[in-house]
C-alpha cells in the first residue's frame, strides 16, 4: 500500500517537474536543425559564388567567399553544440536514451555519453572553443596587415588560437 503523506505527494511531484526541461531540449534541438540549415544555406551561397567565378562572371573576391565558407561552417559548430546541449539535458534530467544503447556499436555509444553536469560542459566548453576559433580564422581572412602594430595583433591573434586548440587536445588526453 502506497503512504499517502503530504511528503510522498510533494516529493512525487517534484519528480515529474523535472519534465518542463522537456522544453529547452525540445528548442536546442530545433535551434540546431536551423543552424544547420543556416550554414547549408551559407555553403550553397559559396557554391554559387564560386560557380559565378569559374563561368566568368563577377562574384565575390577569394577572402569573402572563403569567409563564407567558414560561415557555414561556424553554423554547422553551432547546431552540434546546440544538438549536445539538448541531448545532455534530456540525459541528465529525464531519461537514457535507450536507442543509442540497443543500435550502436560498443565503440561509438559514448559519442554523446553524458553522465554528469560536468561531462556535459567539457563538451559544450569544447565545441564553443572550436566555434570562436572558427570565427576568429573567419574575421582574420579580412584583417588588413598593414602596419606593424596589426601585424603583432594578427600574430598574437594566431598564438591565441593555436593555444585554444591545443587546450582542447590537452583535454581530451592527446599530449
Amino acid at each position: 500500500m502506497k503512504r499517502r503523506s503530504p511528503e510522498f505527494v510533494f516529493e512525487r511531484l517534484i519528480w515529474r517537474f523535472r519534465l518542463v526541461s522537456v522544453l529547452p531540449v525540445v528548442m536546442s534541438l530545433l535551434g540546431s536543425v536551423n543552424c544547420f540549415l543556416l550554414g547549408t544555406a551559407e555553403e550553397v551561397r559559396a557554391m554559387q559564388e564560386l560557380f559565378k567565378q569559374i563561368t566568368g562572371g563577377h562574384g565575390e573576391h577569394s577572402t569573402e567567399l572563403i569567409g563564407t565558407l567558414i560561415g557555414g561552417i561556424d553554423y554547422y559548430v553551432i547546431g552540434i553544440a546546440l544538438l549536445i546541449f539538448g541531448y545532455g539535458i534530456y540525459e541528465l534530467v529525464i531519461s537514457d536514451i535507450d536507442d543509442r544503447n540497443e543500435t550502436m556499436p560498443e565503440r561509438r555509444r559514448n559519442l554523446l555519453s553524458i553522465d554528469s553536469l560536468d561531462t556535459l560542459k567539457q563538451k559544450l566548453t569544447n565545441v564553443i572553443v572550436v566555434a570562436l576559433i572558427v570565427s576568429a580564422f573567419k574575421t582574420m581572412i579580412s584583417f588588413p596587415v598593414d602596419s606593424m602594430a596589426n601585424l603583432l595583433q594578427f600574430c598574437a591573434s594566431v598564438m591565441l588560437l593555436a593555444f585554444s586548440a591545443w587546450l582542447i587536445g590537452r583535454s581530451h588526453g592527446d599530449h
